[in-house]
């Protein structure tokens, strides 16, 4: 299974929002240059974090991101399932049906590999994530040279 770049981009604004408490909040902007990704994407990836309760979003002076407590708690598992949605790994019916879907076992096991996959992530949370050595290496990145 592989994450789609949006939801690789939420994890990551997450995280680098866990990390920058306490300092003057970054904007959307400060947030994409220093994860090297585009600001309009990067600006979905906050309207959705927004919506879903996870980061607040303040424009002007003073303004920033900043992460909730929800989103500091937030399990990674259930952010995945969100963003990622629930559909199957394997498209079995559209334009050209896959004949064996009837009897085929490959869906299922597919399925339960899947949620597999969130499952093992379910207890992790964003804090989880920051935790040493992730969170000084991101308090590092676009502040001058990189860490050795």
């Amino acid at each position: 299974m592989r994450l789609t770049r949006f939801t690789d981009v939420a994890l990551r604004v997450l995280m680098r929002l866990a990390v920058a408490e306490g300092a003057d909040p970054p904007t959307t902007r400060e947030v994409a240059d220093t994860m090297r990704v585009p600001y309009t994407h990067t600006a979905k990836v906050v309207a959705r974090l927004q919506h879903l309760g996870l980061l607040d979003a303040r424009r002007g002076r003073g303004g920033g991101l900043t992460l909730t407590t929800a989103g500091h708690s937030a399990s990674i598992g259930a952010l995945v399932r969100e963003l990622e949605g629930t559909d199957d790994v394997v498209e079995c019916e559209g334009d050209t049906p896959c004949p064996l879907r009837s009897g085929c076992r490959l869906r299922g096991a597919l399925r339960r590999a899947q949620e597999a996959f969130y499952a093992s992530l379910d207890p992790i949370t964003v804090t989880d994530l920051v935790a040493s050595p992730t969170g000084p290496l991101l308090l590092g990145i676009g502040s001058g040279p990189p860490p050795d």
